[in-house]
């Protein structure tokens, strides 16, 4: 009898240990996911300087690394294939219906999901007219980070 309830006890022991170490690897998991999103934010926060500041100073180059093609063009216009079609459109692109440049300076990305962030401007004609800022630029986390990813008229 006195065996039996040693080999209870060793199996309870095991179990539990078992238990514990599943629980740890668990509670690392979720760490370890709580962590890559607050990574992916602060890295969209990099992306965003950089981006904004090509875009500001008209580095076409530096623009262009950082898009994904095809770039998504609002509803009725062709979406930009590659980088030739891309630094060709480029003017339609920042400074066709918004002025991107001028509204980079004062507009702010909006998370849309961990992997979307969107910024919206106002139109050139009536660059202080943020109730009215319709033209919507789309950045989306891709597998080699985030990238710019489409241009939008909500109104369309």
């Amino acid at each position: 009898m006195i065996k039996r309830t040693i080999k209870t006890s060793e199996l309870n022991s095991f179990v539990s240990v078992r238990v514990i170490r599943a629980q740890t690897v668990l509670a690392g998991i979720l760490i370890l996911l709580s962590f890559s999103n607050a990574f992916a934010e602060s890295d969209f926060a990099a992306f965003w300087k950089t981006f904004r500041s090509a875009v500001m100073t008209g580095d076409k180059a530096k623009v262009v690394e950082m898009t994904k093609f095809p770039l998504s063009m609002p509803y009725g216009i062709k979406a930009v294939k590659n980088k030739e079609a891309f630094l060709r459109r480029y003017n339609e692109i920042f400074n066709g219906e918004a002025n991107a440049a001028q509204c980079f300076v004062r507009g702010k990305p909006q998370k849309e999901s961990a992997q979307r962030y969107e910024v919206y401007c106002p139109f050139k004609e009536t660059p202080d007219d943020w109730e009215n800022a319709p033209i919507r630029f789309i950045f989306e986390l891709t597998k080699s980070g985030w990238k710019f990813a489409g241009l939008d008229n909500i109104n369309e």
